[in-house]
């Protein structure tokens, strides 16, 4: 069995943002066992899986970022999108663009304290589309 759905992310504020509950609730029923790939459609926004609970992991990973990636470069020749966009796209490659989970149960087989990331690198970067494949029997 092979399921694909495709899911809007209304805008989010530059950062990086659980989507675990939006993705879920917008899941049919998974199979027994199987796997899922999120993909994002987007070359200035990324996905990752990491730390749930304490919200200050997210605003590090802000941080951590945009020190290891400023924006305003001399050297950067594309600017014409601003100047979030060039460090957005050095930042999705490195996380990349999609994440695949084990599906074991009828549910993603996530660690405890994992959840899927919508990184938002854009100031305005607006809603994102995200396609979810489903593989299982």
């Amino acid at each position: 069995m092979v399921k694909q759905i495709e899911i809007k992310i209304p805008a989010l504020k530059r950062g990086f943002h659980l989507i675990t509950r939006h993705i879920l609730e917008s899941l049919p029923v998974l199979p027994e066992q199987g796997i899922i790939n999120v993909h994002i459609k987007h070359t200035s926004a990324a996905l990752t899986l990491n730390e749930n609970a304490d919200p200050t992991v997210r605003s590090d990973f802000e941080k951590v970022f945009n020190h290891l990636i400023p924006e305003n470069q001399p050297y950067y020749d594309h600017t014409l999108e601003g100047d979030d966009d060039l460090p957005a796209h050095i930042k999705s490659s490195l996380l990349g663009n999609s994440v695949t989970i084990p599906i074991s149960n009828h549910q993603l087989n996530l660690g405890t304290w994992q959840g899927i990331y919508l990184c938002e690198f854009r100031n305005y970067g607006g809603s994102r589309n995200i396609v979810v494949t489903i593989i299982g029997e």
